[in-house]
């Protein structure tokens, strides 16, 4: 029979960061009613879009701040990025948008040229490798994806960035890793991934500089505290075999020092 030639580590690395990348990328239809009327277009930093007045129009006119707050007014009015927050936050929906889809839709068009992906365990990755990534797996062929989007705001001490977040439902429609439906673990073939913080970096022209995602409460959910598409091979039952692809586990070195702090604890009761 054929043999398969030994794998260079670049691929591998490939491998990990297509199933970890596209879960979010490549199913963002949770926008599709309201983005649809929006023409996806780079921002002129020229055009109207620019700042002219403070973003936070909305805010009340004399917050009241507790200790470490950021004044977030101050923080804006003292900004030099020239696109308003407002604009920015219309911009990221644009780039979650069907049209556009993180660069899927657009052949990168919406995408810096000194684009990076840049998640909690696979990046920094460059705008090739991340197209070519999320060109080669979709998770929408077996599940039904509810991003469940929320939260939307630019960032008062780094302007050009949008934060947001996904409580991600998907539902399985047909087989996954050789999962069929039928054979889900799941109780109704649902998975509900924990929620996650993602952002979105913008340059003047109001192309994508930087995108990434995190876990934020790996204690929600039912996919063991991982997110992305991680999330998914855990949840049919067929992670992968490498730590960062499992539930949270401390290292022995961390019990370790556990046990010596309890330790320590106790011993310093007794002597009291």
């Amino acid at each position: 029979p054929p043999t398969s030639s030994p794998q260079h580590p670049h691929q591998n690395t490939m491998k990990l960061f297509i199933v970890l990348l596209v879960s979010i990328a490549s199913n963002v239809n949770a926008f599709a009613a309201s983005t649809a009327d929006v023409v996806p277009r780079p921002i002129d930093a020229s055009s109207d879009m620019k700042v002219e007045e403070s973003p936070m129009t909305d805010a009340p006119s004399s917050p009241i701040l507790i200790p470490g707050e950021v004044d977030i007014q101050q923080a804006f009015s003292q900004s030099t990025f020239p696109i308003s927050s407002s604009a920015l936050i219309t911009r990221a929906k644009e780039i979650l948008s069907p049209d556009i889809e993180l660069g899927t839709k657009d052949d990168g068009a919406c995408l810096a040229s000194n684009f990076q992906f840049v998640a909690a365990v696979v990046g920094p990755l460059p705008k090739d490798e991340y197209l070519n990534a999320l060109n080669s797996f979709k998770l929408t062929d077996s599940f039904d994806i509810q991003q469940n989007f929320f939260g939307f705001t630019v960032d008062p001490l780094q302007t050009n960035r949008v934060w947001f977040f996904s409580r991600q439902v998907a539902k399985q429609i047909a087989p996954f890793m050789g999962v069929s439906v039928e054979n889900n673990p799941l109780e109704d073939g649902v998975l509900n991934l924990p929620p996650q913080l993602l952002h979105i970096d913008f340059n003047e022209e109001g192309l994508v500089t930087e995108f990434g995602f995190y876990t934020v409460d790996r204690q929600q959910g039912n996919t063991g505290g991982l997110g992305g598409a991680f999330g998914y091979f855990y949840g049919v039952g067929k992670p992968l075999p490498i730590p960062e692809c499992q539930p949270y586990k401390p290292s022995f070195r961390f019990r370790i020092l556990g046990l010596i702090g309890k330790l320590g604890r106790k011993l310093s009761k007794k002597t009291e």
